[in-house]
């Protein structure tokens, strides 16, 4: 498939914002009223636009998380080589930082996400979120870009280990919220009773203090977990009201955006996608898989920004409150491929990360690259 590098302005698809499926579209109590996100050819006669404006860097190797740093420049983790790569915002060019050791890459696991300290200006920390032989793991390391290249890496500090790890659904997100504290996006493995299970760190969005030790306020005392009921969370995002957004990957029939409550069961395995039962949350919008696979997250413009793997496509979902504002939308469908992550920079531009060297893609010249968008 041909892809554009050039910028381009890309028109957005609105549909009926209509629950159906194999579950009830009725409202859930923790969110309003969620949608089923609808599929078909886009419309450039009406709605906002989004325009690709440059192609910030190409040549990555399986990226996953993105971080930018103080003055612009972009730290980027690639899975597979498990090298952390600084990117200069003012050209692109490329810097291996270092590679993060203890990293056991294969199937879905490796170096996975990062995150800067939010102390990084005097502290200098990165966190990173990685598979080992064993676990999924939480670490910190300084960094140093005064060092020579490949050498600016601290030795990690590890703060968490024991998250459950196997070939597929081993999360990896991880992202500093409002109040300071660190959260992770974790998957069950591949072994659905732990979304359940409370003892688990699989199938969890957990909250840690910057030392990684549970965060104080937590919902169960003593425990870094902060929801369960989660198949493979893949983002995390604020709004301006300080409510966290996650994606999540479903299985056959369901992927979805939640609004998340402290404590609450969002439902895998028992339900996929909107139920009716009121022990558990229903997401707030919901896609069929062949149309999101989602992943990295991003709040800008009024709305969550969600880069969709196997859907190829970037969904643009308003937001009012606590609920969608309309249908969600979709952008550059196709364009570029898997899109793996979704960055909000501070000049109001969105940083797209593609996602086509990872062995599931289809990967054309230049891949894999990070795009600067400007959302209307």
């Amino acid at each position: 498939m041909l892809r554009r590098s050039a910028a381009v302005v890309l028109a957005l698809l609105i549909g009926p914002a209509a629950a159906v499926g194999c579950s009830s579209a009725a409202p859930s109590a923790a969110t309003g009223t969620a949608a089923t996100a609808p599929s078909g050819a886009a419309s450039a006669a009406s709605g906002p636009e989004v325009a690709v404006r440059a192609t910030v860097t190409d040549g990555l190797a399986a990226p996953w998380g993105l971080a930018v740093l103080p003055d612009g420049d972009l730290l980027v983790s690639e899975r597979d080589s498990a090298q952390v790569v600084r990117v200069a915002a003012k050209d692109g060019a490329k810097t291996v930082a270092g590679t993060v050791p203890g990293v056991t890459a294969g199937g879905e696991g490796g170096l996975l996400g990062i995150a800067l300290s939010p102390g990084f200006a005097t502290d200098h920390l990165v966190y990173a979120y990685f598979s080992t032989a064993d676990d999924n793991r939480i670490v910190r390391f300084t960094y140093d870009p005064a060092q020579p290249a490949d050498r600016q890496l601290g030795t990690p500090e590890v703060l968490l280990t024991g998250i459950p790890h196997g070939p597929r659904h081993n999360g990896g997100r991880i992202a500093f919220g409002p109040d300071g504290m660190l959260y992770a996006g974790t998957g069950d493995s591949s072994n659905s009773a732990l979304a359940q299970d409370r003892s688990s760190l699989g199938g969890k969005i957990l909250r840690l203090a910057p030392d990684g030790l549970p965060a104080p306020g937590n919902p169960f005392p003593g425990s870094p977990v902060y929801s369960y009921g989660h198949r493979n969370v893949q983002g995390l995002a604020w709004d301006p009201q300080g409510r966290l957004w996650a994606s999540e990957f479903g299985q056959d029939s369901w992927d979805e955006l939640n609004l998340i409550k402290p404590g609450g069961n969002y439902g895998w395995p028992v339900v996929e996608g909107i139920g009716t039962n009121p022990d558990y949350i229903n997401p707030v919008a919901q896609w069929r898989t062949a149309d999101a696979s989602p992943s990295g997250i991003a709040y800008a413009d009024g709305a969550i920004w969600m880069a969709a793997l196997r859907g190829t496509r970037l969904w643009r979902i308003p937001l009012d409150g606590d609920h969608l504002a309309s249908a969600p939308q979709e952008f550059l469908d196709g364009e570029y491929g898997r899109l793996r992550a979704v960055v909000a920079d501070r000049d109001g531009t969105l940083l797209v990360v593609t996602n086509n060297t990872d062995g599931r893609g289809d990967p054309q010249p230049g891949d894999d690259r990070i795009l600067r968008l400007s959302p209307a």
